[in-house]
């Protein structure tokens, strides 16, 4: 995978599987995981949409079992790097922030805005409990750049949990230019080149955007922070969002799609 670009071009795609934010709810992706693992072709390509993390209690389980699914898909079909693809969500965002706590101005609010936002849940699935790291974030310079260096060594005793964070990408898109793929949004007024961090934190009036985007005539999202009706999914002749609200439904949405733009299925876990 190119680790320089922020962006990756998907060439060459037969079918591109997009999976929507999964929010560490292992059990519904081990359902999804099944069928890809049933049904993808060797030039097929798949595309975690962000927000594998977070929320959910099994964080580093789920992340587990997301990295043990591209090593099979990998090793079935010698899929090259870039045939699979891992987005920055919001949980993926702030916990990479975590991470460079110490650098941080006010540790302490930005910890309490976290945990108010679902990175707590990924804190405790790597052994930390909340108290914990509230404590630390008021300790000071020092006791806190302990505390960071001690939870990525925690990553890296769990296999590609690093590479992982490491790489990241904004967006994707097939070598067509006819479809996006990004976590939750895109400042419509921008090209890709300029865009800010509202591919992870959103664009205003995005869901009803009804117009192509540059060249894109379809643009995959895998999280919307609003309770829309599912059938919108389809209907919609721009934006296709793979996520259904509310979180309580636990429901990991997925989709298939050509490198024109065109919309192969819609489904979720069962």
């Amino acid at each position: 995978m190119d680790k320089i670009s922020n962006f990756v071009e998907l060439k060459k795609s037969n079918k591109i599987w997009a999976i929507g934010s999964v929010h560490s709810n292992l059990k519904s992706f081990t359902s999804i995981k099944k069928f890809i693992l049933n049904n993808f072709e060797k030039s097929d390509k798949l595309i975690f949409l962000g927000n594998i993390i977070g929320l959910g209690n099994d964080s580093k389980e789920t992340l587990n079992s997301v990295i043990d699914l591209r090593f099979k898909l990998m090793s079935k079909f010698t899929l090259k790097p870039d045939s699979i693809v891992f987005l920055r969500g919001a949980q993926e965002e702030m916990f990479s922030k975590l991470l460079q706590l110490h650098l941080a101005p006010n540790p302490s609010e930005i910890v309490e805005w976290m945990f108010d936002h679902g990175v707590n849940e990924t804190v405790k699935s790597y052994g930390y409990s909340e108290q914990e790291v509230r404590n630390i974030a008021t300790s000071g310079t020092i006791k806190i750049s302990k505390w960071t260096s001690n939870l990525i060594k925690v990553l890296q005793k769990n296999l590609g949990h690093t590479e992982y964070f490491l790489n990241l990408k904004h967006a994707a898109y097939s070598c067509t230019k006819k479809i996006l793929f990004v976590n939750r949004g895109v400042d419509i007024t921008r090209p890709l080149s300029a865009q800010s961090d509202c591919f992870w934190w959103g664009f205003q009036n995005f869901s009803s955007m009804q117009q192509p985007y540059k060249t894109f005539l379809r643009i995959v999202r895998g999280y919307e922070s609003e309770h829309l009706n599912h059938s919108k999914i389809s209907k919609n002749n721009v934006v296709c969002t793979l996520f259904k609200q509310p979180l309580s439904n636990k429901s990991v949405l997925c989709g298939i799609f050509g490198e024109n733009g065109e919309i192969f299925d819609l489904f979720e876990n069962n």
